[in-house]
């Protein structure tokens, strides 16, 4: 029995626990601990494509058990939380068999995230086109800007801010505009590395070193922050370059 070729797809299977994990959480309304597992979830993630690269045993059913993986880490769980932050519901948080009150009809608006994250997961299985970059958002960036509202609401004083996640128009066209950056012909450059020489990789140092600063003096706040920073950028070089990496 080949136990390297196994790897990858147990890393991926750590994706797939820590995201049910994380729904568990996500449903219960304790968001600091589905995040925690989302983005445990998400670094297996990137670690099964890395070990299955490193060990030479990429596969057909590696790639589709990432996908299963991603669509419960990086679909059910931001939907869930999408919902939660409609604002209306308690989905038997204290015990399930005692009371479910079912969310209100606008709540389940933020389910379209799980169905776009469905639809463009489904298209990356036969897209061959993106090896090397992305077309459209990937669903961990979507899951990383979802997953840090109710944190920023929790950690963050900055009123305005605390005023716009708390309206439902703004929640609206967040789940409205994520959805189509998901499944938008709209090449975005990849944090993998042919090289680490700059010259063809400035664009990503820029976003790493912009990222950090972020993450340091903003906190939760830097990350849809730095999610929308990942889009533009990579629209500023499609402008720049002829061929989008």
């Amino acid at each position: 029995m080949n136990i390297k070729k196994h790897i990858p797809n147990l890393l991926t299977l750590g994706n797939l626990f820590c995201g049910t994990v994380a729904t568990i959480f996500a449903v219960q309304s304790n968001f600091f601990a589905a995040a925690f597992f989302v983005v445990l979830g998400i670094f297996f993630d990137f670690f099964d494509g890395f070990a299955a690269r490193l060990l030479n045993v990429s596969g057909e059913l590696g790639k589709q058990l990432d996908s299963l993986a991603d669509m419960v880490t990086s679909g059910v769980v931001p939907g869930i939380i999408m919902l939660k932050l409609f604002g209306d519901t308690e989905i038997g948080v204290e015990n399930f068999s005692d009371e479910f009150v079912l969310p209100s009809f606008l709540s389940f608006f933020g389910l379209l995230l799980t169905l776009g994250a469905c639809y463009r997961l489904a298209k990356f299985n036969i897209d061959t086109r993106q090896s090397e970059s992305f077309i459209g958002l990937p669903t961990p960036a979507m899951s990383l800007f979802v997953i840090s509202l109710p944190l920023i609401l929790e950690y963050s004083d900055i009123e305005f801010v605390q005023n716009l996640i708390t309206n439902n128009y703004f929640l609206i066209a967040v789940t409205i505009l994520l959805t189509y950056l998901m499944n938008a012909e709209i090449p975005l450059f990849s944090l993998k590395f042919k090289d680490y020489s700059v010259k063809k990789n400035v664009i990503k140092y820029m976003f790493l070193l912009i990222s950090l600063v972020l993450i340091i003096t903003l906190q939760y706040l830097s990350i849809p922050l730095i999610i929308i920073l990942y889009v533009i950028l990579s629209i500023v070089n499609n402008y720049g370059t002829k061929t989008p990496i």
